[in-house]
């Protein structure tokens, strides 16, 4: 039975002709334990489809009933559509939410705009078993809000599109060169000077045109609660990403002390408005030290441990510790003497130090630092945890030295690379990424032993937004590409390597028509519309297929 949903169930079992009719006097019953997609069914569903849901008793005739259910897994749950109404059975509430979302997929595009569009008395579904498990627990997006900011609206909306792709981890980047996005009471500078910047590239580096006006924005701390809480009701994790010792130019023009004051002039230095990585690092001193800790200290409290709910991977907190360029540092002779106060061989292993330091502190505090890969280079505490960005390898040499490991290698997942490679395609950055090749990514790499492969938590997108100056250009290079890694990400295969991209685009005729609901400002199957074509705009496209990784 091809029902269209995406993530693309486990099992589908049609149980005759029947169906179920949704209607005014259809009821809704929460197990306790299930309150929260119980509130979510009557606001989000009952609202698009002008159904009042009312609570009612588990018996009624005509319900929507939730249950908690032992004997399935975590986020496992099993839908029944039958005579007597819809049941929904989870393995824990996220299981149960989950299950819900397959609900509305069921119901059409219709469910997924925020207001009935026609008049009608019902909603009919047809009778169905579904019984469905995700295959990673780690299935997430990574949001750039430093390039180009993305106001709090926005991000609300992405934890919605995200829930609605069963997804649920938001990698939450929030600082850089080019911006500071986060209000940290202690260093109120880090917004007042660090979130804004006189100006923007348009475009990649190679581009002449800039667009001439001031760029720039922040979430307040209270925001920041509103959207931990709000992705928290969706059963998404939010992990904060504070990007050190390298890509810190926003944060050295709000304090120029954190920089290497003996080699560069931080007081003349501002927001980068260019795109690329920033030779301004942070200095390797006591004081920045003590600076960071400070606002780590202030993000703790924000985005606070919630084992109960995500028991997998509840505390993570990202560093970044990637492309730190280190030519100040060897200028410096604070830096040197740095080196040689601590007994390290060079510029490489200051930088392992600056994170293991961090490691430390976060592991004293309960919490877990993650990383991209470039932070295995000088060694990691047990607990640490890996994302794999260059390629496979990073994954490979992590889960070999025992880490959990989040699969994200650019060559496959990185949703800002260009999706074809016609002219029409708008600033196109690197390799060809087509839907196809999203969708026939692997997560798990091939040469780790059965017992290795249990370190990879799972997989997610990056979306990197030097060229995606509004939301609109994120949706178009996040979608409907996003589709294809959330069914990599959810789906288990028959066996490996068997994945039917044909029955994928059956289904996703289905899915641009809830993607058109939602307002989603997607990339066509014909290519981009006109309005989302940049002509004229030079990007950094590369030519060939991607290095093997």
């Amino acid at each position: 039975m091809d029902t269209g949903l995406i993530p693309a169930p486990l099992v589908v079992e049609g149980v005759g002709s029947g169906r179920f009719a949704l209607d005014a006097d259809t009821v809704l019953w929460a197990a306790p334990g299930t309150d929260g997609t119980g509130r979510w069914l009557c606001s989000t569903l009952g609202a698009a489809l002008g159904l009042p849901l009312r609570p009612g008793p588990q018996d009624a005739p005509r319900a929507v009933r939730l249950f908690l259910d032992g004997a399935l897994g975590p986020e496992a749950y099993r839908l029944d559509v039958g005579d007597g109404g819809v049941e929904i059975r989870g393995g824990d509430a996220a299981g149960v939410f989950w299950g819900a979302q397959t609900l509305r997929q069921l119901l059409g595009p219709d469910a997924f705009r925020r207001a009935p569009v026609r008049p009608r008395e019902a909603y009919e579904i047809e009778h169905v078993i579904i019984e469905d498990a995700p295959r990673f627990r780690w299935r997430g997006l990574m949001l750039d809000v430093s390039r180009h900011f993305m106001p709090k609206e926005g991000v609300l909306r992405y934890l919605d599109l995200l829930a609605a792709h069963k997804l649920n981890v938001f990698h939450f980047h929030l600082t850089d060169d080019q911006g500071w996005r986060v209000q940290i009471e202690r260093y109120p500078k880090l917004t007042e000077t660090g979130s804004w910047r006189a100006r923007t590239k348009f475009g990649h580096r190679a581009s002449p045109l800039w667009e001439e006006k001031p760029h720039g924005g922040f979430y307040t701390q209270d925001d920041i609660r509103e959207i931990v809480a709000y992705a928290a009701e969706r059963h998404i994790a939010v992990v904060p990403e504070i990007d050190i010792p390298g890509h810190s130019q926003a944060a050295i023009a709000a304090y120029p002390e954190l920089g290497n004051t003996d080699v560069v002039d931080t007081a003349s230095l501002t927001v980068w408005d260019n795109w690329g990585v920033s030779e301004n690092v942070l200095a390797p001193t006591d004081d920045t030290l003590r600076f960071y800790e400070g606002v780590f200290e202030e993000l703790l409290e924000l985005f606070p441990a919630d084992p109960g709910r995500f028991p997998e991977f509840s505390g993570f907190f990202h560093i970044g510790g990637d492309e730190c360029p280190k030519g100040q540092w060897r200028k410096s002779a604070a830096a040197q003497a740095r080196i040689r106060e601590l007994g390290l061989a060079d510029e490489d292993e200051l930088q392992s130090w600056f994170i293991r330091h961090f490691d430390t502190w976060l592991s004293a505090r309960g919490r877990r630092l993650i990383g991209w890969d470039e932070i295995l280079e000088g060694g990691l505490a047990p607990g640490a945890a890996v994302s794999s960005w260059r390629g496979y390898q990073g994954g490979v040499t992590a889960a070999r030295a025992g880490h959990d490991v989040v699969m994200c290698p650019e060559q496959h997942v990185y949703l800002d690379y260009r999706q074809a490679a016609g002219e029409d395609e708008p600033v196109p950055i690197a390799y060809v990424r087509t839907l196809e090749d999203v969708y026939r990514f692997e997560p798990v790499p091939p040469q780790l032993t059965e017992a290795e492969a249990r370190h990879v938590l799972g997989t997610q997108a990056n979306v990197w937004t030097e060229v995606m100056e509004d939301p609109a250009r994120v949706d178009y290079q996040a979608f409907p590409r996003l589709a294809a890694l959330a069914e990599v990400a959810w789906s288990r295969l028959p066996a490996p390597g068997e994945r039917d991209f044909a029955g994928f685009e059956r289904r996703m005729d289905a899915h641009y028509g809830r993607l058109d609901a939602l307002g989603v400002a997607y990339r066509a199957p014909t290519g981009p519309r006109p309005w989302q074509r940049r002509p004229g705009v030079l990007g950094r496209p590369v030519e060939g297929a991607p290095p093997k990784v």
